[in-house]
């Protein structure tokens, strides 16, 4: 039976006390800029809640959070009592089943199998408004290397790969970023 949340269960209380809270946030904060007051952001592969799903919630907006380790999705819950968050793997969930102003996946993709990864542009896509937008952070090479808290294997795409998976589910690739963590991101808009 395949583990749902990639690895992250078994390692939760370590990964909390390891994640850097001061990578993420700018860019982040940056990106939302494109969407109005209050807009519906769905953070995918949130975890915890923190930076991210913190930052977007202290900047006024309305935050769905969707992770699959149950230990992670409990101190969400801890941490925000007014967010809704599903313990959910992006394989299986319904996404609320509603629709979104913005999707962000941070440190989510290159974790997922190939085919998982391409299920989660897709099912981006079908949760977003029209002119909604995408965020996601993978490598810019295409690669395969060991995770260094799971041990698992990750697997990026690539920047030409990924481009093409986004137009050919209705996305324009606006851009890409780099933060201080050497997280590289790349940000869509829905057609």
């Amino acid at each position: 039976m395949r583990d749902q949340s990639n690895g992250y269960e078994s390692i939760a209380e370590h990964f909390m006390r390891a994640r850097n809270a001061s990578i993420g946030p700018q860019i982040v904060r940056e990106w939302a800029r494109r969407l109005r007051p209050g807009a519906s952001i769905l953070d995918v592969g949130c975890g915890y809640g923190i930076p991210i799903s913190q930052t977007l919630l202290q900047d006024g907006f309305e935050l769905y959070g969707i992770d699959a380790s149950p230990t992670l999705v409990s101190c969400f819950r801890k941490q925000f009592p007014n967010t809704t968050v599903e313990c959910n793997c992006v394989e299986d969930s319904l996404f609320f089943s509603r629709t979104f102003d913005a999707v962000i996946a941070w440190g989510l993709m290159f974790i997922l199998p190939v085919e998982s990864q391409r299920i989660l542009i897709e099912k981006a896509a079908r949760a977003l408004n029209s002119g909604g937008h995408f965020a996601f952070t993978a490598t810019k090479e295409p690669g395969t290397w060991t995770d260094n808290l799971t041990e698992r294997e990750s697997i990026s795409l690539g920047a030409e790969e990924y481009e093409r998976e986004l137009i050919k589910h209705g996305f324009t690739l606006l851009g890409n970023d780099e933060d201080e963590g050497d997280n590289y991101y790349y940000f869509a808009t829905k057609v």
